[in-house]
Parts: C-alpha cells; structure tokens; sequence
C-alpha cells in the first residue's frame, strides 16, 4: 500500500485504483462531487478534479511530511521507462568486431564484458569502441579510444555533443562506489575486482543531478580516486563542491593513474576501503 492509499484509508476517504492513480470524490470542500472524479497519482500525491479543475498535492492538503527518498525512486523509475517507451537508443553498428585482447593490463574477459569492439567506419576505425548506456540500458553514445597511439584525437565520442551519463550503473559496495575520470581507469579497476568502478568522463560531466541519481540507485557515498598530479587534485576539489555534505573519501595515489594500477595496488585499496 503507498503512502497515498494510507492517508486516503486514516482519513476515511474511500478511492477506487485506476491504474497510477487513485479515483476519489473531489476533495474541493465548494464542490458536490456525487460521482467520482478526482485522480490523484498514488506515489507523488498530486491530484486533479477533472469536474471542477481543483489541483494540489495529497500531501500538502493535509499538512503530511513524508519522505521525499521514496517519491523520487518513483520519479526515476517512471523516467527510465519514459525513456524505454520512447526509443531504444542506438544500435551496435552492423560489422561490429567483438575486441577480445589482453590490452593495457585489462583482460580480455573485462574488455568483452564491456562489449568492446572493432569497425571499419571512420569514426571507429583504429580505434577500442565502447557502447555507453545510460541508465535505462540504452546506448547513448560510442567511445572509441586510439589504439596505436597514431591518430589526431585520442578519445572521440560519437555522436558528438550528447550528455554523456556516469558509466556503468552503479554497483555499491558497503553502500559506496569508486568515482574515477575516464573509461580505462573504470575498466582497470573493474577489471582488479573493484567492481563499484563508475566513470564520469571528467569531472566537468559530474554534477548534482548525476549524484541525486546516486542517491536514488542507493548509494551513500563517494571514494575518489584520480591522477596522482595537479589535474586530479582539482578534479577532487571540484566534486566535494558538487557532493557538499555528502561523504566523499579521497584515494591519494603516489604516482600515475588508476589505470595503470597493478592488481597488488588494487587489491589494497580494496583492503583499505572495505576491509578495514
């Protein structure tokens, strides 16, 4: 039973289900509803009087405080099914060629995984291509990482300009995720047995709305862990800007990067994060 049906059961109020909705006589105290019409959403609370126009929040009408933790859950969950009921995103690209090597240190299993993969096209080829689904399961967007070191751009997204969503969905532990820039570091710790690893292809793409969501998927807090110079020192600053009071743990490295770490390293920051 949701809270709406609860408050509607305290305050003897009689409702029928209508699919989201509760239908109830119209709760406008000038209005003789002597048939039904007033639905009001049974998760977020908001009804409307079909007859009379009356409009409000359940909640609020009553003066009821509830919890906000579980409306918005509802609210994300509508939007993912939003999303899935209005496109199915983009497709792998015909010719694709699944990438199964053993490359930077990450295995072949992790890489396959992660659905990497080769193709001919030019904004692919030469490239290690990555699928990025939003959290929905759509591909949103392709990553392509130069393979050889030779081409212009290094890293290229396709299509160009899309938000890019922090990747991949997050999977706590002990309640906490591992929050690296880019997509070798996640791969690399992923790939080491720190599977709560998300990206959020640098720290600019990382904002409150990413960690409401966050918040919503469960998590109650963030580990830092980039670059060992002055760059991933003002990306740790700039995302306890954007968490505020939410607890953040910063990982200092020595040297390099998190996708350079060895399985030893990982194993104990593993150690030091969730086993002390």
């Amino acid at each position: 039973m949701s809270q709406v049906e609860e408050l509607l059961t305290q305050r003897g109020i009689e409702y029928k289900l209508s699919g989201k909705d509760v239908v109830v006589k119209c709760l406008n105290p000038n209005h003789e509803d002597r048939n039904p019409s007033m639905r009001i959403d049974r998760i977020l609370g908001v009804f409307n009087c079909f007859s009379c126009g009356y409009k409000g929040n359940l909640f609020k009408h009553y003066n009821i405080e509830v919890s906000t933790i579980g409306i918005k859950k509802e609210k994300l969950i509508r939007k993912i099914n939003d999303l899935r009921s209005s496109g199915v995103g983009l497709s792998m690209p015909e010719g694709a060629t699944p990438f199964r090597k053993f490359y930077r240190g990450i295995s072949a299993d992790t890489y396959e995984k992660f659905d990497a993969f080769y193709h001919f096209a030019p904004n692919f080829s030469g490239r290690i291509n990555f699928p990025i689904k939003d959290s929905s399961g759509r591909i949103v967007a392709f990553q392509g990482r130069d393979e050889s070191g030779t081409l212009q751009r290094k890293y290229m997204f396709t299509p160009t300009g899309v938000k890019l969503p922090l990747y991949p969905l997050a999977n706590p532990i002990q309640g906490r995720v591992i929050l690296v820039e880019g997509i070798f570091d996640m791969l690399n710790l992923h790939d080491k047995g720190l599977t709560n690893s998300i990206c959020c292809f640098g720290v600019s793409n990382f904002n409150s709305h990413k960690l409401n969501m966050l918040k919503i998927a469960g998590v109650t807090g963030l580990d830092l862990l980039f670059d060992a110079d002055e760059a991933g020192s003002k990306a740790v600053e700039k995302v306890k800007k954007v968490a505020g009071d939410f607890p953040v743990r910063v990982v200092k490295l020595k040297v390099g990067d998190p996708g350079d770490l060895s399985l030893n390293q990982v194993e104990k920051i593993y150690d030091r994060l969730y086993n002390s």
